[in-house]
């Protein structure tokens, strides 16, 4: 399915997936330009990214079972298409509330990426070389959101922020082009689900009710938001507390994405070395350690630029270090839905990202105390999760395969 070298598929992969981050980050820069333009309050600007992220949470429940049932191929290039529409319906958007159907549109179509993608790396591989593959993508994935702001920013101060939207529109386009060019259909015909409400409900009651499924799909999607608090807060938290300007915006991006990606390469060079259940010990330790001297550092000090932004970048390497692995021990629960459990496990990461933007970070972002003392909450979600599941389940973690009960 694959002649091409193995980094190819995963740069191929990587791309189709951070077309998500990417859609967040473009924009940030142009916030205050966005509101000033369209007569937005900061409200109804936070709004554009809770109306994006409860869209992909909503539509990432189908992507993957949808998927399981007429290939991963044609899941992706449909998305992709309505992904460049709304795009477009951004670009001309002419007052916030137009903004953000559009935005809504946007999430609804990007999740396609990033759900079916794991599902074709887990078709394709076996679990070691899977990891490698996850880890790959991981490292590729995160040059996305470190670009992404630099282009925001520029393409706002030279030109205006409709051109940002006008630039995904060609992102869209250009994706597109390349997926029907080069992805593989990965899902043989033998192995598709029935496309039928039946089928469905009964895969979704099966993954639901399994309690392994939803806590290792906790602790790898609720400590992703110990991070993305401060990339939702970035106006304010880079604007405002850190006085930095939204050209600058870069710098923030660009730590936190060099620890996302050392972290993915890491757990590259640990697959088939390092057990599974040791691996995830060593990130949420490294997550724990720095959220507490994150909170403690903003207890005693006035956040300064000088220091504030490398908490997040070592929380990027912790959360990165585990995640791959994670995904992976969730996608081989039910080996015969992958696409489903996928778009399951987005779904919950999603909502929690949703719960974030629109909840809390517009209560949080006012005090960089708060903001710290709650990504050390979210990441402890994720901890008690996964603590749960190695004393109920220790099997989990032993190897990447592990048998149903």
């Amino acid at each position: 399915m694959w002649s091409a070298p193995r980094w190819a598929l995963a740069v191929l992969l990587a791309v189709l997936g951070m077309l998500g981050p990417f859609s967040i980050d473009t924009y940030l820069p142009a916030f205050s330009g966005i509101a000033t333009s369209l007569g937005a309050t900061p409200v109804q600007m936070q709004q554009t990214l809770s109306a994006y992220l409860f869209g992909f949470a909503f539509m990432s429940l189908f992507h993957g079972a949808v998927s399981d049932s007429l290939g991963r191929r044609p899941v992706v290039l449909w998305g992709l298409a309505a992904f460049t529409v709304a795009s477009a319906g951004c670009a001309l958007a002419q007052n916030i509330g137009q903004l953000v159907l559009f935005r809504a549109m946007q999430g609804l179509s990007t999740g396609a990426g990033i759900v079916v993608a794991r599902a074709v790396v887990r078709d394709m591989f076996a679990p070691t070389q899977a990891q490698k593959v996850m880890s790959q993508i991981t490292i590729y994935f995160g040059v996305a959101p470190a670009v992404a702001p630099i282009i925001g920013g520029w393409l706002f101060v030279h030109f205006n922020w409709h051109s940002i939207f006008w630039f995904l529109t060609a992102v869209g386009v250009t994706l597109w082009i390349a997926n029907y060019k080069l992805l593989p259909e990965t899902l043989h015909i033998t192995h598709r689900q029935p496309f039928n409400a039946r089928n469905l409900m009964q895969g979704y009651w099966q993954l639901g009710l399994d309690p392994r499924f939803l806590l290792l799909a906790l602790a790898s999607g609720v400590p992703f938001n110990g991070m993305f608090l401060y990339v939702l807060s970035a106006p304010v938290f880079l604007g405002e507390h850190l006085g930095l300007a939204p050209t600058q915006f870069f710098w923030f991006f660009l730590l936190s994405i060099s620890g996302i990606m050392a972290g993915a390469w890491v757990s590259g060079r640990f697959a088939g070395r390092v057990a599974p259940k040791r691996q995830i010990k060593y990130g949420f330790t490294i997550m724990l350690l720095i959220a507490l001297i994150n909170m403690g550092a903003n207890v005693l000090f006035k956040a300064h630029v000088a220091w504030a932004l490398i908490p997040v970048a070592i929380f990027s390497f912790g959360w990165a270090m585990m995640v791959p692995v994670v995904t992976l021990l969730v996608l081989d629960l039910h080996p015969a839905r992958r696409g489903m459990a996928s778009s399951l496990q987005a779904f919950i990461g999603s909502v929690a990202n949703g719960l974030v933007a629109g909840v809390i970070a517009p209560l949080v972002m006012h005090s960089t105390v708060v903001m710290a003392a709650s990504s050390l909450l979210m990441m402890c979600v994720g901890l008690l999760a996964w603590i749960y599941v190695r004393r109920r389940w220790p099997e989990i973690g032993q190897t990447l395969v592990h048998p149903s009960p």
